[in-house]
C-alpha cells in the first residue's frame, strides 16, 4: 500500500547498461513529499542514473534492462503507456552546468509554457515573476528581462535554469550537482531557495560535496557502486551513520 506521505516509492529497482555496467542494484527507497532528499556518495555510484530514471531520461540512453517499480503518486512510471512528456513536466530537472536558451531571460521562462499552448500575456507574466521570485533572482533581473540570458553571471544563469523548471509548476524538482561550478555566495543563494521551495515541492538533490549534503538534507541516502548503502534523516546519517562505509565516506576516509 502506498504511503501518501511518500511522493516517490522505489521497489527493487535495478538498471544495467548495454556495455555491461550495472548502475543500480536492488534499490528500495521512499522519498517523502515536501522535503529535500539528498543522494550522495562517490562518482559512479548510480545517483545520476536514478535521477534520470525518475523522469525517464534514461529512455534516451543505451540501457539493456530496467527491473522493478518506480511509483510517483502511486503510478508506476516505468510502464509502457506512461505519457513521458507529461511526466517530465511533473518531474523537472536542473543539471550541473547551466544552459540557458539563446533567448532573453523572459523568453527562457515562457518558452516551455508557450510550447504547452499557453499564450495569455497575464498568465505568462505571472509565471515569470513567480518563478524568478522562487529562484531568488527576481530582484536582480526584473528591470532587464528582455536582455539575453547569456549576459547573466554563472550563478544567475543557474538560478534562471531553476526558474525555468519552476515556471512549469512541477511537483518534483531534481537537481544534479547544481552548484558544482558556482562561487560560495551563489551556492548559498541556491541552497536558501531550495529550503523555501520544499514547502511547495518535493526536492531531490545530488550535492557536489558531503558538506553541502549535510547542510541541505532532510533525508539522505548514501550510494556506493550502484547500491543504496543507507537511508536516514539527514541529521542522523551525517552524525551517527549506521554503516561503516557511510561513516568512512562522511569523515573523508575514502572517496
Amino acid at each position: 500500500m502506498v504511503n501518501p506521505m511518500n511522493k516517490v516509492t522505489i521497489e527493487n529497482l535495478s538498471l544495467e547498461y548495454s556495455d555491461g555496467a550495472e548502475s543500480l542494484r536492488g534499490i528500495n527507497l521512499n522519498i517523502p513529499a515536501n522535503a529535500i532528499s539528498v543522494l550522495f556518495g562517490p562518482a559512479g555510484g548510480g545517483k545520476s542514473s536514478l535521477l534520470r530514471i525518475l523522469n525517464r531520461l534514461n529512455d534516451l540512453a543505451d540501457v539493456k534492462t530496467v527491473r522493478g517499480k518506480v511509483l510517483i503518486d502511486g503510478q508506476n512510471i516505468l510502464e509502457p503507456g506512461v505519457d513521458v512528456i507529461a511526466l517530465r513536466r511533473k518531474v523537472g530537472m536542473v543539471f550541473a552546468r547551466p544552459v540557458p536558451l539563446p533567448l532573453s531571460m523572459r523568453a527562457n521562462l515562457t518558452y516551455g509554457l508557450e510550447l504547452a499552448g499557453e499564450h495569455r500575456a497575464a498568465v505568462l507574466a505571472e509565471a515569470v515573476e513567480r518563478s524568478l521570485t522562487q529562484a531568488a533572482l527576481w530582484d536582480e533581473v526584473k528591470d532587464r528581462l528582455d536582455e539575453p540570458a547569456a549576459a547573466l553571471s554563472g550563478g544567475q544563469q543557474q538560478r534562471l535554469c531553476l526558474a525555468r523548471v519552476l515556471a512549469l509548476q512541477p511537483e518534483i524538482i531534481m537537481l544534479d550537482e547544481p552548484t558544482s561550478g558556482l562561487d560560495p555566495i551563489s551556492t548559498s543563494k541556491v541552497e536558501a531557495s531550495l529550503q523555501k521551495l520544499k514547502t511547495q515541492y518535493t526536492i531531490i538533490l545530488v550535492p557536489h560535496s558531503v558538506q553541502q549534503a549535510a547542510r541541505t538534507a532532510d533525508y539522505a541516502g548514501f550510494f556506493l557502486q550502484g547500491e543504496l548503502v543507507e537511508w536516514a534523516p539527514g541529521r542522523a546519517i551525517f552524525s551517527t551513520p549506521r554503516d561503516k562505509r557511510t561513516e568512512d565516506y562522511v569523515v573523508g576516509r575514502f572517496g
